[in-house]
């Protein structure tokens, strides 16, 4: 009998032991999550925010990074609250988002800005390309104004208004070569680079995509306006515990591996801090 009592309170004892066990380990895994940096980002822009990452954890700081593969999920999780901060677009498209839905959503402080391209896989010069090419341009609404603005900068377009960065395909005042032109989203414009005659581009999102060479556009944007710099975005009622957000953007705008990754990633020439 006494034997019987004796192991009775033995397991009593080690579920006891487990219990607490369980908890102690669920209550640092609840700590860990809520210590937690979550930014959402576009997968073209994430080695740089890698390095800045790893550097961030060497300070106490732990940064999840989730990647989306399109334009439209980053605000739309951000906005709902599953994630700290989104890191994929410029002031421009989120003044935009905002007008067309009930986003309450502002920028935190800005990281690189990219320079853009007119890329093609089948011609040399403009002067080859022939009448009725097919061009592909981004679907959204400012993105495709900076395509066309690109393509009034190399000759083959005007505008009706050529310094408006919203400008759309009606707003094409002429069209010499009647360009036939492929709206597409805009993470997709380096995969449809072979099913046209030209496309607009980003660097980082081909050298992702591995469909051309970054450095060779027939021409490349002579804009240098930090406001198509990428934003650090939140909510706009973020508040920035501990300031983990403003170390990691410290880190990402202040770090050497980080600008090496940059340079890396987007190419020397092809990026400039639109913090500076």
């Amino acid at each position: 009998m006494a034997q019987t009592a004796k192991t009775k309170w033995t397991l009593i004892g080690v579920v006891a032991a487990v219990i607490v066990i369980s908890l102690v380990i669920w209550n640092q895994k609840r700590s860990n999550h809520n210590n937690e940096l979550v930014i959402g980002l576009s997968p073209s822009f994430a080695k740089p925010l890698q390095v800045a990452a790893e550097e961030a954890k060497a300070q106490g700081i732990n940064v999840k990074l989730v990647e989306f593969s399109d334009w439209n999920t980053p605000n739309i999780t951000l906005n709902h609250g599953d994630i700290d901060a989104n890191f994929f677009q410029h002031q421009p498209f989120l003044d935009n988002a905002k007008k067309e839905t009930d986003f309450k959503i502002k920028a935190f402080d800005v990281g690189a800005a990219t320079h853009v391209g007119l890329y093609s896989k089948k011609y040399k010069s403009f002067a080859e390309l022939p009448d009725q090419a097919k061009v592909v341009v981004p679907n959204d609404p400012v993105n495709q104004g900076r395509a066309l603005q690109l393509l009034q900068q190399a000759g083959l377009i005007t505008l009706q208004q050529p310094d408006n960065f919203l400008s759309n395909l009606k707003e094409i005042a002429s069209n010499p070569k009647k360009l036939q032109f492929i709206e597409v989203e805009g993470p997709q414009t380096a995969r449809a680079i072979d099913e046209a005659d030209l496309a607009f581009g980003y660097p980082h999102y081909l050298r992702l995509a591995k469909t051309a060479d970054p450095e060779s556009a027939l021409i490349f944007d002579s804009n240098t306006d930090k406001r198509f710099a990428i934003l650090f975005a939140v909510r706009e009622d973020y508040q920035d515990v501990d300031g983990k957000l403003r170390k990691f953007v410290d880190i990402y705008q202040n770090s050497p591996k980080v600008k090496a990754a940059l340079d890396a990633d987007f190419g020397e020439k092809l990026w400039f801090p639109g913090w500076k």
